[in-house]
């Protein structure tokens, strides 16, 4: 800690607050006169002190004007009060700091950069951290599911993260004898994605990547405990809390001005009407009605009875109009608390407005942008079809969703045969089965690469009885899906993956894991088997992996693609399955660059996307598997309500086209009266607008 005091690091306390005691007066009222009705009847007040133009009391606009202000304060106070609450509590969080070899509890903002702290499971990270040890055998962290919370204290769980310790590294001793270590990375910044850093311990360099990283106010899960470096404090990008205002606070200041503006009109007319009457009729009166002093003319007694006309019509102005709308808004929101209608029953949940201007930004919804996977759909994904070496199983599901509809009830594949099956799955079409039976090499193949090539963690709580915990549901399904065909993922350390095959405990030594991200739309993992033959399975879209393959596979190619597009058609995801040998020469040499290119300062994303990409070519196809995600309830007549209230609608999926418009068809995205339905399929803006034209 004395080390890194010196750099001035962040403080790790928050503040979203927008007030305190000492600033509250003064930054609310300047809040509070950015509304123009407050500022017109302010303007009002000080031409009502000056006597010569005064012609009602000031006490008319102080008091309505005060009361308006004082209510508005009062609400203001109220939300920021919630706010230092919300501040107080995350900041006094307790977190173990690691000090001098002790775990301390230690408050949220007292944390600091450089501190190493311990978490356990379902706790908040205090701070953003890379793992550097978590509690897992042979290092490796299981994964760990991050909860998002947002600001307005709605709670949601996000991604998954597979988190791994800094490769090959041990935990630090920390204490007055332990050597220094040192971590370079990148700034604090606003990518969620993508985290570039090294750490430096005993003559070593460890690499530092996203999937080691924990960011601050995540919750852990899945894991019971890990240590983590402190390397970013502090509130992060967010910033102060913004003065937001709605459209109809900008109506009403539009409105109040051309209320105001009418005024002006009015004053000018009779002005200069009483400048003309007081110089043709007026001055004829002298004797009974005599000028004030400091007027010598017609048309400065007109120009001083404009600002009379103004404070004497004042009302038309209606400084009650923001008071009756903050009321109107509390009302409103109370409504939403109570509406039966949107009490969820199953969860005992009713609705929250916690805003009280949140009615009227729902009337004004014009465009509703959102995701499909576990927004539209339930997530829950089902191994579902899949095509093998140019034959398709599966198809028999859709005969018997016919049977079942005539009353009949088919069963599915009976996996008794295998005491490690997961009960839970289902499989209609028994021809696979007997494929694996009979022993079909490409079948067999096809299994071993799902039961490889993945992220997933193992955990056998008894004898017999797995539970893996994915990366993502689509992982899971097929996972589990080569475990009840009998190739089951056991257990998995930084350089192995056991796997039964068909009863037969099998360890292959895994050599590189080719993680998926969004640009590559593919993962791989090379293994080395027990005979000493290296190979690369590789998974991923099938826009991507079909035109990596071998030329010697364009016939499969053409069949697979006609099953890939009769399953798209279906609204099944599909993903497509490939393998490569590779020499032992060429790999040495390869691992070699891939080691480099890991440790490189600069660039190190570049570097490893060409050399994933060069490896990733002449691959033999395997097959393709199709997995169903169903939709919510209720989905398809929410849309068609939104759709009735004239929201335009946008969804965001990667799936294949035809996938995508099935499944648009099936929640009323797409209807049978849209004239005409079309695919953009445009790679620059000119070509884009080009077709929608």
């Amino acid at each position: 800690r004395d080390y890194n005091e010196k750099f001035q690091y962040a403080s790790n306390c928050i503040k979203t607050s927008k007030y305190n005691i000492v600033t509250f007066l003064p930054v609310n009222l300047f809040e509070q006169f950015q509304e123009v009705a407050n500022t017109y009847f302010l303007f009002l007040l000080i031409l009502q002190l000056i006597p010569q133009i005064s012609s009602l009391s000031w006490f008319t606009t102080i008091v309505p004007l005060v009361l308006v202000l004082t209510i508005t304060a009062v609400k203001d106070a109220t939300d920021d009060y919630f706010r230092h609450k919300s501040d107080n509590q995350v900041n006094n969080r307790q977190s173990q700091v690691l000090i001098n070899g002790i775990l301390q509890q230690e408050q949220w903002m007292n944390v600091r950069v450089g501190d190493i702290i311990k978490l356990e499971n379902n706790q908040f990270v205090a701070v953003s951290l890379p793992v550097l040890l978590s509690h897992s055998p042979h290092q490796v962290a299981a994964p760990a599911f991050v909860e998002l919370v947002g600001r307005d204290g709605s709670g949601e769980l996000g991604p998954p993260l597979l988190l791994s310790p800094a490769q090959g590294c041990e935990m630090l001793p920390c204490g007055p004898s332990a050597p220094p270590g040192e971590v370079i990375c990148e700034t604090p910044n606003n990518k969620l994605d993508k985290f570039s850093g090294t750490l430096y311990w005993k003559e070593n360099k460890y690499l530092l990547s996203n999937q080691n990283m924990l960011l601050r106010g995540c919750v852990l899960r899945n894991t019971e405990w890990c240590f983590g470096l402190v390397i970013f404090a502090g509130g992060g990008p967010h910033g102060r809390t913004k003065f937001k205002r709605t459209s109809i606070d900008r109506l009403m200041n539009t409105l109040v001005l051309w209320i105001f503006g009418f005024l002006v009109c009015m004053g000018v007319i009779l002005a200069f009407g009483n400048a003309i009457w007081e110089y043709k009729v007026g001055a004829r009166f002298q004797m009974y009605l005599p000028w004030d002093t400091a007027v010598d003319s017609a048309a400065f007694s007109g120009f001083l009875s404009f600002w009379s006309y103004i404070i004497i019509l004042n009302t038309v102005v209606p400084i009650s109009l923001y008071v009756s709308v903050e009321v109107i808004r509390l009302g409103h929101s109370y409504f939403i608390n109570w509406d039966k209608k949107m009490y969820c029953a199953k969860r005992r949940t009713p609705a929250e407005a916690r805003t009280t201007t949140l009615n009227e930004e729902l009337g004004q919804v014009e465009y509703i942008f959102s995701d499909k996977t576990g927004t539209l759909t339930q997530n829950i994904m089902v191994f579902s079809k899949c095509s093998v070496h140019g034959r398709s199983y599966g198809d028999v599901q859709d005969m018997l969703g016919h049977k079942a509809e005539l009353g009949e009830c088919p069963e599915p594949v009976d996996f008794s045969f295998n005491p490690l099956a997961d009960p839970r799955f289902r499989f209609w079409d028994a021809g696979l089965l007997a494929a694996v039976q009979l022993g079909n090499p490409h079948v067999h193949e096809f299994f071993r690469l799902l039961s490889l090539c993945h992220t997933v963690m193992s955990e056998e709580k008894n004898e017999g009885e797995l539970y893996y915990k994915a990366q993502s549901p689509d992982e899971g399904a097929l996972v589990t899906a080569a475990r009840n065909f009998g190739f089951v993922f056991r257990a998995r350390t930084p350089k192995t993956i056991t796997v039964h095959e068909l009863g037969h405990a099998i360890t292959y030594q895994l050599l590189a894991i080719l993680d998926f991200n969004n640009v590559r739309k593919r993962m791989s993992v090379i293994v080395r088997n027990p005979e000493g033959k290296i190979r690369l399975y590789c998974k991923g879209a099938d826009t991507i992996l079909l035109e990596r393959l071998h030329p010697a596979n364009l016939e499969l190619a053409s069949i697979t693609t006609d099953h890939l597009n009769e399953y798209a058609g279906e609204g099944l995801r599909t993903l497509v399955l490939a393998y490569k040998d590779l020499e032992e020469g060429y790999y040495g040499d390869w691992a070699e660059r891939l080691r480099r290119a890991s440790l490189a300062p600069d660039a190190r994303e570049d570097r490893l996307a060409r050399l994933y990409d060069e490896v990733e070519h002449d691959m033999m196809l395997l097959g393709a598997t199709a997995i169903e995600d169903k939709l919510q309830q209720g989905v398809p007549e929410t849309i068609a309500i939104l759709t009735l209230a004239n929201i335009k609608i946008w969804v965001l999926t990667g799936d294949k086209p035809e996938t995508a418009v099935n499944i648009g068809y099936s929640c009323k995205m797409l209807t049978d009266d849209m004239t005409e339905v079309f695919v953009v399929t445009g790679h620059t803006v000119l070509e884009v607008r080009e077709e929608l034209r």
